[in-house]
């Protein structure tokens, strides 16, 4: 029986309602099935159970089968982004959607457990956390690990670059992320690629997912325009004000955070303010990771060409180094959990004095935005956090215990905001530098927790060294 089928309409005829299916794709529009999304709404399924990294954003968004009536559950690691409205958010709130969060890596790590027919496996992410709640917990060489069941689904929607007549599919650039684990715990997987060759086209060691992970194959069709230019990361030269003087504007704060990194370090930059400090590590020993399947990259220069099958996992266009690796979101979190990174730079919405972070929801929100944080830090690198002193309604962000929901527990070691720079030792923060003009009574005024002064406070430089803030 052929595995070729002549429509994206014909691959999707036979989805039942009532069906789970797992769409990949990342972000808000890279490497979706935009084909399969489409024929799917247009086939009308009801009462679906989708399960993705995020709904994504644009003409041919998987969000449309909700806008639709055809999603009864979802189960994803982005139900919400900062500044977006969120479809979702708004059916849980109102009890017409089933809910489930789900980080990033552990998404992956159950689709792919269950094409490897596993049961269920122990993580390290979630300790600690809301997600943890009722869920089995064990300990291990003395540390805590929560018990995750596979995730195996009725039908996978994925996108490929070339495949072949047996199905084996080959992809390009970093856009091979959720790919094949998605693949891999579907009972059908149905893939869109640019083009289908005959069997033998693609060299066996260019196959990324095996053809007999793979049930269909048809033509994409829906195409996502690239955007002009190399959508390299700036920021407004804008400086937040506290008692009427400005403090460092965000791309000092990224350079601070950047000369915080050590040469040959390994690091992850995650989303928000932490992308700036990317554009400060140019011509400097350090490798870049991303939790979509890159490792070894750089911005793309100004002069270069976007290519739609390289990006970040903040969505910016990238280009790889000499010595740079290109692999799947289930290598990608071994990389961090593993604890081959040196450090990891994240956002916050709160801090606390012991090092708790919050930085995935809000109060009000039903699920939030958890993407591969939770595992990032579960792999014990150095945690940097990257954000701007107070929030947007000048409420303190460093507070004596978080009242959002837990990232995870004690694991915060440096923040580095507008006004200073903090290093914990043991559960308290100690102020290191602040930024010029201010001084420690100041920075102690705007935070909501109790914090010590080093022996000698120095000025908070963009591009100083890194010794204050050696383990």
């Amino acid at each position: 029986m052929t595995k070729i089928f002549t429509s994206a309409e014909a691959a999707v005829a036979d989805i039942p309602d009532g069906a789970s299916v797992a769409i990949a794709g990342f972000g808000v529009g890279h490497s979706y099935p935009n084909s399969l999304v489409i024929a799917l709404k247009e086939q009308g399924a009801r009462r679906l159970c989708l399960v993705a990294n995020s709904l994504g954003a644009g003409e041919y968004r998987p969000e449309l089968l909700l806008e639709n009536g055809q999603v009864s559950k979802a189960i994803l690691s982005f139900s919400a982004r900062p500044g977006l409205p969120s479809l979702v958010e708004e059916r849980a709130a109102a009890g017409e959607l089933v809910l489930e969060m789900v980080p990033q890596g552990i998404l992956v790590e159950r689709l792919r457990a269950a094409g490897a027919g596993l049961p269920a496996f122990y993580s390290p992410v979630t300790v600690g956390t809301p997600l943890a709640k009722n869920k089995e917990v064990r300990q291990f060489g003395g540390r805590q690990y929560v018990l995750e069941h596979a995730l195996a689904v009725d039908y996978a929607l994925i996108r490929g670059f070339r495949a072949d007549t047996q199905g084996n599919v080959e992809f390009r650039g970093s856009s091979m992320h959720f790919h094949p684990s998605f693949a891999k715990g579907a009972r059908v997987a149905i893939v869109e690629v640019e083009e289908i060759v005959e069997a033998g086209a693609i060299a066996p060691e260019r196959v990324g997912l095996p053809g007999i992970f793979v049930a269909r194959v048809v033509l994409s069709t829906k195409k996502v325009a690239v955007p002009k230019g190399a959508m390299r990361r700036r920021a407004p030269d804008t400086r937040r004000k506290y008692f009427g003087k400005p403090a460092l504007s965000r791309m000092e704060l990224a350079e601070r955070a950047a000369a915080l990194l050590p040469e040959n370090a390994c690091v992850n930059l995650g989303s928000g303010l932490p992308t700036l400090v990317a554009s400060h590590v140019a011509g400097r020993n350090i490798t870049l990771h991303a939790e979509n399947g890159a490792l070894g990259y750089e911005l793309l220069s100004e002069s270069g060409t976007p290519d739609p099958d390289l990006f970040d996992a903040a969505g910016g266009f990238i280009e790889m180094r000499p010595g740079g690796a290109l692999f799947d979101s289930v290598v990608s979190f071994e990389v961090a959990r593993s604890g081959k990174l040196a450090a990891v730079l994240l956002g916050a919405y709160q801090v606390a004095q012991n090092g708790d972070l919050a930085n995935w929801s809000v109060p009000g929100q039903v699920g939030g935005g958890i993407g591969g944080a939770m595992d990032l830090i579960a792999g014990a690198s150095r945690l940097i956090i990257v954000m701007e002193h107070s929030d947007s309604k000048g409420r303190a962000k460093l507070v004596r215990e978080c009242s959002y929901p837990l990232t995870a527990p004690r694991c915060v070691d440096v923040i580095v905001t507008d006004l200073a720079l903090l290093v914990r030792r043991g559960e308290q923060f100690v102020i290191e530098e602040v930024a010029p003009g201010f001084s420690v009574d100041e920075v102690r005024a705007l935070t909501d927790m109790d914090l010590l002064a080093a022996e000698q406070v120095g000025s908070m430089r963009p591009g100083a060294g890194t010794a204050s803030v050696s383990a």
